[in-house]
């Protein structure tokens, strides 16, 4: 007889709390709002210093990474927390796309050369980008690179955070995956218009670029990192509805009109009580998506599938209000709040869209509609 399941313990333990503490002190220095506005402004969509402070200084590149591996053997919940702080400060840097997607490709690939890359990406002196786009959803097929004599031919469109790689784990045409060194002849990464300036995309192309193989079967390492791309996303979009409405939140406890405190009106409480309520209802599945990772879950797929159902929906929303509800001021390009709105729009299509996971999910449980 099997033994029960048991139910997962989803608060946060007090290494978690500490972790957060540590990272909003630093993000509080390092990354104001006014800050990464500033930073979008000249251009310059990544911030390497922050960058250097998190993943280097504080060692947060390598927290999936086990300690025989180069990393600190820490897990998804612990990234997952990181995350949460990020969102909140819509921080310019390639965590999720470095420090989780193309760290969890290569923990799923063996070999000399998938640990002196991962040892790099834990280190967090090397970025690592997944040459996948953005909207690539778990249990897709992607877009592969044609291989001719060791060299890799293709065009890969909207990679995240591409133009601050060291390093693209491209899938091949043959079924294996490769590393691509960025400063190869043969490599350009050609930036385009994103709605979200603090996490750009790209489009990677490849002519001849010399390449190196690091798995036979791609297949794997590609599902296996967008699933944690897709499931720790969500913890990110929890820290994007945290902060708005927490802004929101004290700006209309400042605010008054006709010599009444305007966050008193009934009508404005029943908003942020709904956007309250949605976020609690997010806090859960973002922390079951976390959870199942880090515990290999049977369950992972249906977790992270339910949580990117909501997380999205969620996010913009909450967003969407503070905008609204900051007024005239919430409209304008000096008042941060479009940068959460932004960043919220962006990941609510990035990793697969809510009805993707919808199908997805719908697949995974055995609950398919009626036919056409």
């Amino acid at each position: 007889m099997s033994a029960p399941a048991t139910t997962p313990d989803l608060l946060y333990s007090q290494e978690e709390e500490d972790l957060r503490a540590a990272v909003r002190d630093l993000l509080g220095d390092r990354c104001d709002p006014a800050s990464v506005l500033a930073r979008i402004e000249s251009g310059e969509a990544h911030d390497p210093t922050l960058w250097k402070s998190l993943a280097e200084d504080m060692g947060l590149a390598g927290l999936l990474v086990p300690e025989e591996r180069g990393g600190q053997g820490a897990g998804h919940r612990e990234a997952a927390v990181v995350l949460e702080e990020l969102g909140r400060a819509v921080a310019p840097v390639p965590y999720l796309t470095s420090a989780v997607v193309a760290t969890e490709a290569l923990l799923a690939c063996t070999g000399p050369e998938a640990d002196r890359l991962l040892a790099g990406l834990a280190s967090g002196r090397t970025v690592g980008v997944l040459a996948v786009s953005l909207t690539g959803t778990p249990g897709d097929a992607p877009r592969t690179a044609t291989v001719e004599n060791g060299a890799l031919h293709g065009e890969f469109t909207g990679v995240a955070d591409a133009r601050a790689a060291d390093v693209l784990l491209v899938p091949g045409g043959d079924g294996a995956l490769y590393a691509v060194d960025t400063t190869a002849r043969g490599v350009a990464v050609t930036p385009r218009v994103s709605l979200d300036l603090t996490r750009p995309v790209d489009t990677v192309t490849l002519d001849g670029a010399a390449a190196t193989r690091v798995a036979d079967d791609a297949a794997g390492p590609v599902e296996r990192a967008l699933r944690a791309g897709a499931g720790l996303l969500a913890s990110e979009q929890l820290g994007i509805a945290e902060r708005v409405l927490t802004e929101t939140v004290g700006y209309l406890k400042d605010r008054r009109q006709f010599n009444r405190q305007v966050g008193g009106f009934q009508a404005l409480k029943h908003r942020l009580a709904r956007i309250w309520l949605d976020l609690v209802n997010l806090r859960a599945v973002a922390r079951s998506a976390a959870d199942a990772l880090a515990t290999g879950s049977e369950d992972t797929d249906v977790a992270v599938a339910v949580a990117q159902t909501y997380a999205g929906r969620v996010a913009v929303h909450a967003a969407e209000e503070a905008v609204q509800l900051h007024g005239g001021i919430g409209m304008t390009w000096e008042h941060p709040t479009h940068l959460y709105l932004k960043r919220a729009k962006a990941d609510s299509l990035a990793y697969g869209s809510a009805g993707r996971h919808k199908e997805r999910l719908a697949e995974l449980v055995d609950l398919r509609g009626p036919s056409a």
